[in-house]
């Protein structure tokens, strides 16, 4: 029964948070949105992002990391993918604005299958993630990237990457 427990348990987690979806999924992306925008906040700010840039968010979830990224890039253009129609929904209504003047661009999608090309970026993962930073500086490498370095704080860790 303990088993059972935990894994009923996992997929309700999953469906909240992990690839949200459902009366789970809107709450969770609600959740989402105040609790990690410290966390994106940081992220942003470690990519030094510049007036004109172009920049790709993988894993968008309920798109407050999108209203950071188009506030730093003014005249910029944001582009995002996540997997999940429920945060795409969300992203887009919390976006609407910069999404009807044509400066952010979301879309369901996947890391493994990137839109377009992405030069540098920075996953950022917050204590509650479920993502441990060990192991990922080497998957960025064998990936390709170079430059991966890890930056931690207690309440979040961010691996900086560049596609060469």
């Amino acid at each position: 029964m303990g088993e059972a427990f935990v894994g009923a348990f996992e997929r309700v987690l999953m469906r909240a948070f992990g690839r949200p979806e459902g009366i789970l999924g809107r709450l969770g992306g609600m959740l989402m949105a105040k609790m990690n925008q410290p966390c994106a906040a940081w992220a942003i700010g470690l990519l030094e992002i510049r007036e004109h840039d172009r920049v790709l968010e993988i894993g968008f979830g309920p798109g407050a990391g999108i209203q950071l990224l188009a506030a730093a890039a003014p005249s910029g253009h944001i582009d995002g993918i996540d997997p999940s129609q429920e945060m795409l929904a969300q992203a887009t209504a919390r976006n609407a604005a910069a999404i009807a003047r044509g400066r952010v661009g979301l879309r369901i999608g996947s890391v493994e299958r990137l839109p377009c090309e992405a030069s540098t970026f920075a996953p950022g993962f917050t204590a509650y993630s479920g993502q441990k930073p060990g192991g990922l500086i080497e998957r960025l490498t064998a990936a390709g990237f170079v430059e991966a370095k890890l930056v931690e704080t207690e309440k979040a860790f961010c691996v900086l990457a560049v596609e060469p």
